[in-house]
C-alpha cells in the first residue's frame, strides 16, 4: 500500500515521485480508492466510480513509466465532474430523466487529460442542471463539505472540490458560469482555475441527451482545480487549446509568460468588500491580513482606484446576460411566467433580482445592445491592467453555509454579519471576472472558525499565467491548503 505521505501531496510532487519510480501509479490509484471507499459515504463526493479501469490505466501507465515515457499526468489519478462526457460512465447533470444516459465518447477535455496520461478514478457530484452553490440531486443524494458535514461543499463543482479536500487524487475537472469553480475551491479550501473565456475548448461538456458539438457557450469555461496552484498550471496546460475540429484554428493556444516571477514586483489592487454585495468580518478580516502581508513583502498593494469598473452596474449587466443565456433554454411555460413578470417591473427597479428577471426576457435586440456594453467593460479592464498586474477580491461574502435546499433560491436568504441578503445576489463576485471573460484564479487563506476563506486573483485577458502566478508566490510565502480535521488521515 501506498505511503499516506501521498495523500495531500501536490500532482508536481508526485509526477516526479512517479517519474523517478518512488512510487508506482497502481499503488497511488489504490491509496485513492481505499480513501473514497473508506470516507465518501460521509462526503459523497464521488457518484461515479470507474475504479476498474483506473486500476488498468494504471498499470498500463507504470509500464510507460517503466520504459521512460514521460507526459505531464502520467499515472496521476484524479476525479472529473459528472457534467463531463467520459465514455461507457453515464452524464446526467442530475436531471433524473437522463439517469441512463451513457455517453459514447470523451469530452474533449477528458481526452486531453487521458492523452497526458491522467487517471480518471470517477465522476464528481453535481446540483440539478450545475444551477446551484451546493451539489446535490435526486440522482446521486447531497455532497458534504468535509470541513463540516452540515455545510454545502459549493456548486456546481462541489463534488470536484469535496474530493480534492478529502484526498481523493490530486486534481480534478470542474467547469465555471457562476463562481462553479472558483466558489467550491473557497468553501473547501482548494484552489481552482477560471481560465480566460474561450481559453480551453468545452466540447462534451454537454448535457444530455444533446451531442457534443464544437463550439463555446457564453459566459462559460471548462477549468482545473487542484490543492496547490502550481497543480492548477500543470493541469491547464494539458487541456488549453481551441477544438481541432473547429475551423482555422489552432491546436494549442500559446500563453504569454507571468508579468513577473518575484512576489515583490507585482502591483495588485485589493478589494476587500462592496456596499453592493458586502463580505462577512472573517472574509473581509483574511482579505485585509492578505493585503497587510503582501506590503509587508514588499508588494505595490493599492486598496482603492477609479480604474476599477463600477461593481453595481457591471452586476447588473451579468444578471442580465447570464440569466439570458439560462433563460434560453428554460421550458416554454418557464419562460413565459417570467418574461410576463418582467414587463410588470417598474422602470426604475434596479435592483439584482429585477435584473435577473429582465435578463429572462431579452430580446436579441436587447442582448446586442448588452453585449456592446460587456464590450466596453472590457476596454475598462484593459485600461486597468496598465496599472496594475492583478486584481485581489472575494469569491463569495461567507464561509461555506448551512445546507439549504428549499426549491426557490430567490427565496433562500444569506445572513452577512447578521444582516439577510437575498441568496441569488451572490453571483455578484464570481460575476466580477465571468461577464469581462477574465481568468480568475481561487486560492485558499487559512481556515476562520474551522471554515475555509479565501480570495480570487483576477488577470488581465489572455494572461492566465499571472494570476497563476501570483497564486503560487502568495502560497509559497503565507501557506495554502489545510487538509480538513475530519478526514486528515
Amino acid at each position: 500500500m501506498a505511503a499516506p505521505q501521498w495523500t495531500f501531496a501536490t500532482a508536481v510532487d508526485t509526477a516526479k515521485a512517479l517519474a523517478d519510480r518512488q512510487i508506482s501509479s497502481v499503488e497511488l490509484t489504490r491509496l485513492a480508492i481505499d480513501r473514497i471507499e473508506r470516507h465518501d459515504s460521509e462526503i459523497n463526493a464521488v457518484c461515479v466510480r470507474d475504479f476498474e479501469r483506473a486500476l488498468a490505466a494504471a498499470d498500463v501507465a507504470d509500464a510507460a513509466l517503466a520504459r521512460g515515457e514521460r507526459r505531464p499526468l502520467l499515472g496521476l489519478p484524479l476525479t472529473v465532474k459528472e457534467s463531463y462526457n467520459v465514455a461507457g460512465l453515464p452524464t446526467t447533470w442530475g436531471f433524473p430523466q437522463h439517469r441512463d444516459f451513457i455517453a459514447a465518447e470523451d469530452a474533449l477535455t477528458v481526452t486531453r487529460v487521458k492523452d497526458a496520461g491522467g487517471i480518471v478514478l470517477g465522476k464528481t457530484n453535481v446540483p440539478l442542471g450545475l444551477g446551484d452553490w451546493q451539489s446535490y440531486n435526486d440522482i446521486y443524494g447531497t455532497t458534504n463539505n468535509p470541513y463540516d458535514l452540515g455545510r454545502t461543499p459549493g456548486g456546481s463543482s462541489g463534488g470536484s472540490a469535496a474530493a480534492l479536500a478529502a484526498g481523493y487524487g490530486s486534481l480534478s475537472l470542474g467547469s465555471d458560469i457562476g463562481g462553479s469553480l472558483r466558489v467550491p475551491a473557497f468553501y473547501c479550501g482548494v484552489t481552482a482555475h477560471k481560465p480566460t473565456y474561450g481559453l480551453a475548448a468545452s466540447r462534451g461538456h454537454t448535457p444530455p441527451p444533446f451531442q457534443p458539438l464544437p463550439g463555446e457557450a457564453d459566459l462559460a469555461v471548462v477549468g482545473p482545480m487542484a490543492r496547490s496552484a502550481a497543480d492548477l498550471s500543470l493541469l491547464l496546460d494539458v487541456i488549453a487549446g481551441p477544438d481541432p475540429l473547429e475551423a482555422g484554428k489552432a491546436f494549442r493556444l500559446d500563453l504569454p509568460p507571468p508579468r513577473h516571477g518575484r512576489l515583490q514586483d507585482f502591483r495588485v489592487l485589493v478589494v476587500a468588500s462592496d456596499p453592493l454585495l458586502p463580505t462577512n468580518s472573517a472574509v473581509r478580516g483574511a482579505i485585509e491580513r492578505l493585503a497587510a502581508d503582501l506590503a509587508r513583502a514588499g508588494v505595490s498593494v493599492t486598496t482603492e482606484s477609479p480604474l476599477l469598473p463600477d461593481f453595481a452596474a457591471s452586476s447588473r449587466l451579468y444578471m442580465r446576460m447570464l440569466l439570458g443565456f439560462i433563460g434560453a433554454t428554460m421550458p416554454a411555460e418557464v419562460h413565459a411566467g417570467a418574461s410576463h413578470a418582467a414587463a410588470q417591473l417598474p422602470k426604475e427597479a434596479a435592483s439584482l433580482a429585477a435584473e435577473r428577471l429582465r435578463g429572462i426576457a431579452l430580446s436579441h435586440r436587447d442582448w446586442v445592445q448588452a453585449g456592446g456594453a460587456r464590450a466596453r467593460l472590457r476596454a475598462q479592464w484593459r485600461t486597468l491592467f496598465e496599472q496594475f498586474d492583478a486584481v485581489i477580491c472575494p469569491i463569495m461574502p461567507t464561509p461555506a453555509y448551512p445546507h439549504d435546499h428549499s426549491a426557490d433560491q430567490e427565496q433562500r436568504r444569506i445572513s452577512i454579519d447578521g444582516v439577510e441578503h437575498c441568496y441569488t445576489d451572490q453571483l455578484a463576485w464570481p460575476g466580477i471576472a465571468t461577464l469581462p471573460g477574465l481568468p480568475a484564479t481561487a486560492i485558499p487563506l487559512g481556515l476562520a472558525d474551522g471554515l475555509p476563506v479565501g480570495v480570487q486573483i483576477v488577470g488581465p485577458f489572455f494572461e492566465d499565467r499571472t494570476p497563476l502566478k501570483l497564486a503560487e508566490l502568495i502560497e509559497r510565502e503565507f501557506g495554502g491548503f489545510v487538509p480538513p480535521p475530519l478526514f486528515a488521515n
